[in-house]
């Protein structure tokens, strides 16, 4: 019997021992020098997750796994009940790229009204490192918060996330924030080096945590909003006293489509990334029949659109799957949010037990039954009042961006006019490519392409 053979009955007969199902990660031949996870993990979100491998608990009727996934880590999760549907290496520590973006925009996002107008100066973008994808922002003009958050979400632009960076303070401000905020989501696999996600020693996130940070996004209007537009207008440089704008389309590319890849029916955003060391990232919610899913995907094998092709077949198998299958684990609620809720059944504890006291002595005078059932039914019921907050933190419904989702939308870029593609990546750190400005008044955004 081959190997591969020999593999795949492995698999079909892990599926049928139990409700909790592991299928190993094992490499194919000629596979040796790929790197493999750990051989435990975190176990946050449950003790399942810290396993290597694909994590199923099928149940009668659920659909197999999509084979022949490449991806080094996965996740596919419920959006409102959090949920983990299924995982593979869900907390492997890589690297993120532009990903990570989400959590800047986490970080972020609340602190600057949308209509508050900036003018950017040279050192603002001096640190921009070399490689870059940029949505072209220029020194001496003024652009809004909202258009820098276009910028950021639409075309990942890192000129985008240096402006907004110094406005919060500076790189290492920022970066200590957003651990901050990292940490208050649960997310114990991330380390912030470089606010724009760059490749950098040390740099770290997980499928797992990247996936917190979009559910966490989602939450918020803002980002809803940013990272459903397919496209936007945006403002160029002054010709003749007139601010001119160009068109920028969204680099994520189940929104948008390309030539070999249709719009993914029910998509909502959220975010993708590309670097030499992470390869492709994306992170993306879709909706269908009522059911809101999160796909995170980390570092496919495989060259131009391999990643969303991959994300496809998980949302299709997450829509499938959902009601047939036991969840691996769970997406926690973010610290501050626990608390909240504990403060508020403490509370109600504490209002409840003083009403039982008063309401002893009243019993007392007017001969009723008092006190012990009372307080007892009191601190039930502020228990019961923190497990129905805390699911009400954790199960919130967004009303999802009414985009497109009927196939290819109108304008959609060719890869061959411009749309960002996969460049061919020789291995020397950069992308080889140039990002067109999509019909702009600048021509190109200079230099080659390091994060999309």
């Amino acid at each position: 019997m081959n190997t591969k053979k020999a593999l795949g009955l492995a698999a079909a007969a892990g599926l049928l021992l139990g409700p909790a199902t592991a299928i190993p990660a094992s490499a194919a031949p000629g596979d040796e020098k790929e790197p493999k996870p750990p051989a435990v993990m975190s176990d946050v979100g449950g003790k399942q997750l810290a396993r290597p491998g694909t994590q199923v608990n099928p149940g009668a009727g659920a659909p197999e796994v999509p084979g022949k996934l490449t991806a080094r880590s996965w996740i596919v999760s419920d959006a409102e009940s959090g949920e983990i549907l299924a995982a593979h290496n869900a907390h492997w520590k890589l690297a993120p790229a532009s990903t990570l973006k989400m959590l800047f925009a986490d970080t972020l996002l609340p602190k600057f009204g949308k209509t508050q107008e900036h003018k950017v100066t040279r050192s603002e973008l001096a640190e921009v490192q070399p490689g870059s994808s940029l949505v072209g922002i220029k020194e001496g003009l003024s652009y809004t918060v909202h258009d820098l958050w276009l910028g950021v979400f639409l075309r990942s632009g890192n000129d985008a996330v240096h402006v907004l960076t110094e406005m919060n303070g500076g790189k290492q401000r920022t970066v200590d924030d957003m651990q901050a905020k990292a940490d208050d989501l649960g997310a114990a696999d991330t380390v912030v080096k470089e606010p724009d996600g760059y490749d950098a020693k040390g740099q770290s996130s997980s499928a797992y945590d990247l996936t917190l940070f979009a559910r966490q996004g989602m939450k918020n209007p803002d980002f809803r909003e940013y990272a459903s537009t397919p496209s936007a207008k945006f403002p160029g440089e002054k010709k003749k006293g007139k601010r001119k704008t160009f068109e920028i389309q969204n680099t994520n590319r189940l929104l948008t489509g390309d030539y070999d890849l249709d719009v993914y029916k029910g998509i909502a955003g959220i975010k993708n990334g590309n670097t030499t060391e992470a390869g492709a990232t994306f992170t993306g919610v879709a909706e269908r029949d009522g059911k809101v899913l999160l796909v995170t995907m980390m570092h496919p094998k495989g060259g131009h659109n391999q990643v969303y092709q991959e994300t496809a077949k998980l949302f299709d198998w997450g829509f499938k799957a959902a009601g047939t299958v036991q969840p691996v684990g769970k997406l926690v609620p973010p610290k501050s949010e626990r608390q909240d809720a504990k403060g508020s059944a403490e509370g109600n504890q504490a209002g409840g037990a003083k009403g039982s006291a008063s309401g002893s002595d009243e019993s007392g005078k007017s001969g009723r039954d008092g006190g012990g059932i009372t307080t007892a039914l009191s601190i039930t019921a502020g228990s019961l009042a923190l497990l129905a907050l805390i699911a009400l933190l954790v199960k919130r419904r967004w009303p999802l961006p009414d985009i497109a989702r009927r196939g290819r939308p109108a304008g959609a870029i060719e890869q061959q006019a411009g749309h960002e593609g996969e460049p061919e990546d020789k291995g020397d750190g950069h992308a080889e490519g140039s990002v067109d400005a999509l019909g702009g008044d600048r021509g190109e955004v200079a230099a080659e392409k390091k994060l999309e």
